[in-house]
């Protein structure tokens, strides 16, 4: 849509628009006559139902009131109730931010106070949950995007052109392909490239932190050049589809990474961690905090069911994946109706203590890249309620006998779901005994994340978090371990307790100090709760190796592993095979194509055959470096 802007003006009084920009795929508007931005009498939701396009009005930085007395005003007509924790304005944009614990209260009935707001001030107001758990990374991220507001319009808009602008590459033949440059036959360092004859586009990029000598995609590949790829679309914060990302911008690359917000706070927490031990192992970084930052300045956050144009041919719209917080099935519409596309990421099509089921409407879909890390034939479908049941079970036994029960976990997902079910255990059907849960790692800084977007879980618990009495993330039995010698304190104590750490692969981290004090004793247990990759401490483990040689200083130390060791796959956050049979099944419109990645061979080539036997639908696993034209 080239000159869409000269367009929109078209139909708007020249004399009311002081100017008009991009921010991503949306049309902002800025004026500076007070009446037209209080009310315009339709005009810009009739130019929005013309183009179909998002155009918001805002006014001209020059008759916003000042910051000071509207900070005053703004918390003058906020009720105490609300709970308003801080108010940052971003001048750049005529937005101003207001934090609050309780958002009905400082949103008011049918939006009242944020309309007495905007007349008063001339500010738009953006009402943001304050978390109930303090969370430093949020305040960070916040502080980021406000000192860089600047810089992150004139980014927006440069993405707008592009979008808007016109083709920069010469049309020919129409045609879609993905190309696996990670994460093909694997789990692990997750990257499939999009190619059109206009587009360039990465569905993810992570790492494989359990593998020594193959840990990145293959950005070496021919059809990959940085310096033309538009943009990044990232489904999770994982690091085997995240981890790799950062490098991108270290490499130079400045163009949009989308995601939904909680996805990108849960990334810069753990990208941040991941810098921090390769820096304790010893191992240069592969990038530094700079770069994070960079990501984060580049990011654009994007609701579930939100749709976006992020390059001229390709308009993306994020759906809930049922897997982690935030965690996202990216659709992409390719051409005007050329091809449709819905790429999973990780997916769990089951409802979890802390989730919804990944959703199965779509407008359109032509083509499913699905996972398949739990597709193979030799897993087993446990009912939920059996899972819990033996895990109630381990955990009532290791603290009979006063040992102790270590939980390494993925900090964002598998921890806040372990950390329900025991709440669940101890305070709703008294299952269990109320013992300290000690949560170390980045587990109490991920949870926090949870409590400033309720909105993304289960409405079970969104409701339990909107009361602070009634939060389940702060119960009493919850402890946070915030140093190496509290940690060594629980090892040592003779207190039975359960304990949560990272990583959940038992690859660096606490979890790993806890299992070289804990794993002789042969009272204290071990639950895997999480996938072990191939490589990893924790497969080696479940394999049956029984003697650890763990890294202490300049010295080895060898330890015997007596402690009982279970696995419990049910609290796995991805599909089980019958739930991503079914998920398919459900799809509407159903696939005419499914691509499998994100699995072990076998289980990639198994899950594909039994697919394309059962629902007669066309289906392959490439391996890494092979391309798929679908179109």
């Amino acid at each position: 849509m080239p000159n869409i802007i000269k367009e929109i003006l078209k139909s708007l009084p020249e004399e009311k628009i002081s100017e008009a920009c991009f921010e991503g795929a949306n049309i902002v508007l800025y004026t500076k006559d007070k009446e037209f931005f209080l009310n315009n009498e339709g005009a810009i939701r009739k130019v929005v139902d013309e183009i179909k396009k998002r155009i918001e009005l805002r006014s001209d930085p020059s008759i916003l009131m000042e910051q000071e007395l509207a900070e005053q005003k703004i918390r003058q007509l906020m009720p105490e109730e609300a709970g308003v924790s801080n108010v940052l304005f971003d001048s750049q944009r005529s937005i101003v931010v207001i934090e609050a614990e309780k958002l009905g209260l400082a949103i008011g009935k049918q939006g009242t106070l944020l309309q007495e707001i905007r007349k008063e001030t001339l500010w738009v107001p953006v009402i943001r949950r304050t978390p109930a758990i303090r969370s430093k990374i949020v305040e960070n991220i916040r502080a980021v995007l406000f000192h860089y507001s600047d810089y992150r319009r004139k980014f927006l808009d440069k993405i707008g052109h592009r979008i808007y602008d016109g083709w920069i590459r010469e049309k020919k033949n129409e045609w879609v392909r993905v190309t696996m440059l990670g994460g093909g036959r694997q789990v692990g360092r997750s990257c499939i490239f999009l190619q059109t004859p206009e587009s360039r586009v990465l569905l993810d990029c992570g790492v494989d932190v359990a593998s020594q000598d193959s840990s990145y995609p293959y950005l070496d590949a021919p059809e990959f050049n940085i310096d033309q790829l538009d943009a990044v679309v990232l489904s999770h914060a994982h690091l085997d589809h995240v981890g790799f990302l950062p490098y991108l911008y270290k490499l130079g690359f400045r163009g949009p990474t989308y995601c939904t917000a909680p996805s990108r706070d849960v990334a810069a927490l753990l990208l941040l961690d991941f810098v921090k031990i390769m820096k304790s192992e010893n191992k240069e970084p592969i990038y530094d905090a700079e770069d994070v930052k960079e990501l984060i300045k580049h990011t654009v956050t994007l609701e579930y069911d939100e749709v976006s144009d992020i390059t001229p041919d390709v308009r993306i719209t994020l759906y809930n994946a049922g897997h982690t917080l935030g965690s996202a099935m990216v659709h992409l519409h390719v051409g005007n109706g050329l091809h449709n596309i819905l790429y999973t990421g990780d997916m769990k099509f089951g409802k979890t203590q802390v989730l919804e089921p990944a959703s199965t409407v779509f407008p359109r879909l032509e083509t499913l890249i699905l996972e398949s890390t739990y597709g193979g034939k030799e897993v087993t479908d446990q009912a939920k309620e059996e899972n819990d049941s033996e895990f109630a079970a381990l955990v009532k036994d290791t603290l009979s006998k006063g040992g102790k029960l270590l939980v390494p976990v993925l900090g964002s997902g598998r921890a806040q779901e372990i950390m329900l079910t025991l709440h669940y255990m101890m305070f709703i059907s008294n299952e269990l005994p109320k013992v300290p849960v000690y949560v170390d790692g980045l587990v109490w800084d991920i949870t926090a994340i949870h409590t400033a977007y309720p909105e993304y879980m289960n409405g079970n618990v969104r409701k339990l978090i909107f009361h602070k009495d009634q939060n389940p993330f702060l119960a009493e039995v919850f402890k946070e371990v915030g140093s190496q010698k509290e940690r060594q304190e629980i090892i040592q104590s003779g207190q039975s307790c359960v304990i949560l750490a990272t990583s959940g692969m038992l690859v660096g981290g606490p979890s790993v100090e806890y299992l070289r004090g804990l794993a002789d004793n042969e009272n204290n247990a071990l639950a895997i709760v999480s996938y072990q990759g191939e490589g990893s401490l924790g497969r080696r483990i479940q394999r049956g190796e029984r003697e650890i040689a763990f890294t202490n200083g300049a010295k080895q130390e060898l330890v015997q592993i007596r402690c009982r060791i279970e696995t419990f796959e049910e609290f796995s956050a991805h599909s089980n095979r019958k739930q991503l049979l079914t998920f398919i099944y459900k799809c509407s419109p159903r696939p005419k194509k499914v691509i499998i990645n994100h699995g072990e061979s076998s289980r990639c080539l198994d899950l594909a055959s039994a697919i394309h036997k059962t629902m007669r639908i066309e289906t392959s696993a490439p391996r890494n470096l092979e391309s798929v034209r679908l179109k």
